[in-house]
């Protein structure tokens, strides 16, 4: 479980940073949703998006990010659930 769920966050912070760029332009401040490298929707807080998520994918299959130049840590929010202290964006 712990691989497949490190792999979602792995491939989801990879397809976030790809977009970022663009997604600053268009969703600077929002939190967005991601599940298989793809964004999913953009919320207007974290709450909003950690309901939506756990009601669409469950409890480990999605991350959340904040749309940002900068490295914003979310906390739990923000960080995989295994305490690697990697940096790694993931779920709530």
């Amino acid at each position: 479980m712990e691989n497949l769920h490190q792999r979602e966050v792995d491939q989801n912070f990879e397809a976030f940073n790809k977009l970022l760029p663009e997604l600053i332009k268009s969703h600077a401040g929002k939190y967005a949703l991601l599940h298989a490298g793809e964004v999913i929707e953009f919320f207007d807080t974290i709450s909003d998006a950690v309901r939506y998520g756990h009601a669409k994918y469950g409890d480990l299959n999605f991350s959340i990010q904040q749309v940002s130049a900068q490295n914003i840590n979310l906390g739990y929010h923000s960080y995989a659930l295994y305490p690697s202290g990697n940096g790694r964006e993931c779920r709530s």
